[in-house]
């Protein structure tokens, strides 16, 4: 899913033991790392209820958003704070249809991504012409192979989301609109103010996420270059049972699945290449038609709230 191999695979190394499993570790790290800050931002979102299924279409505008940016001011620190604003503005688009009109949550999200998958091709096709020229942008320093400070920081992000939806009052009113909002709304809190508070924050997590791609692990963006991770983020928020740090796991699971692409031959995995590609959509597949039979939702998720 990676539009290019992490860097130890050229490095001549690949019949060492412990290179394979270095690398294979660090890989495991750089794929889980957009999947893991999607999936934080989606799993507030989701406690907060709300199903928001143009996570895809948020992470792409991202990508495309902090090229855009990086590409013109030459940082890739701002291009990471600009695809955060966009994902933002998609989260707000989300969140007046969702959340203000009560439409319904998955229609709005499926409208979102092909919106963001037709808006960024469009637009990339007019500034670099039809045939989509390959555009080498800076990228963020890397600390150790792929790897870039947002990996540390998507990994301390698990508490810290964690403490926020457990031991805060905000986070209690979060939990409670993805309850009993009706509950929640008795007691004064706002659910809709709260679930498009929710939305904006998943939508800069997602921005973050997809930014992780364009400017993080790869220099560039191309059209549709986050090639279903929205939906795997999806994915991990079941399987890591809408608890952050079952999220981080579900995240690395799926990271080492998709870093198995890469190292499946080193690792003396003689298999068609075609397969690790694969794996990870057969493995999202997998845990979405089984999650529902081991994993307890919020009582309310998805269901748009009109206050009566």
């Amino acid at each position: 899913m990676g539009l290019k191999g992490p860097v130890w695979l050229t490095q001549g190394k690949e019949d060492e033991p412990m290179s394979v499993i270095s690398g294979t570790l660090m890989g495991t790290l750089t794929m889980a790392t957009p999947l893991l800050i999607a999936a934080l931002g989606e799993d507030v979102v989701q406690r907060a209820g709300v199903v928001n299924v143009g996570l895809e279409g948020m992470m792409l505008v991202g990508a495309f958003a902090a090229t855009m940016a990086t590409r013109q001011a030459g940082n890739p620190f701002l291009g990471v704070v600009v695809a955060a604003l966009a994902g933002m503005g998609i989260a707000l688009l989300f969140a007046a249809f969702a959340v203000g009109l009560a439409a319904n949550q998955v229609v709005v999200g499926v409208v979102i991504d092909l919106l963001a998958l037709g808006l960024t091709g469009t637009i990339y096709r007019a500034i670099f012409g039809a045939t989509g020229a390959f555009v080498a942008t800076a990228s963020l320093p890397r600390l150790l192979g792929d790897l870039t400070i947002l990996t540390p920081l998507a990994l301390l992000a698990v508490p810290a989301v964690w403490w926020g939806l457990n031991r805060t009052r905000a986070g209690l009113e979060l939990r409670a609109c993805g309850e009993q909002p009706l509950a929640a709304e008795a007691a004064g809190v706002s659910v809709n103010r709260m679930r498009t508070a929710a939305l904006l924050f998943g939508g800069a997590m997602a921005g973050v996420g997809g930014a992780f791609l364009s400017v993080g692990q790869n220099n560039t963006f191309i059209e549709n270059m986050t090639a279903g991770r929205g939906f795997i983020a999806l994915a991990i928020v079941t399987a890591g049972r809408w608890n952050p740090f079952g999220c981080l796991i579900a995240a690395l699971v799926f990271g080492f699945v998709d870093e198995l692409q890469f190292q499946g031959q080193a690792l003396g995995l003689h298999l068609p290449y075609q397969l690790f590609l694969a794996l990870p959509y057969i493995v999202t597949v997998f845990l979405l038609a089984s999650g529902g039979r081991w994993s307890a939702s919020p009582a309310s998720l998805g269901r748009p709230y009109v206050r009566s």
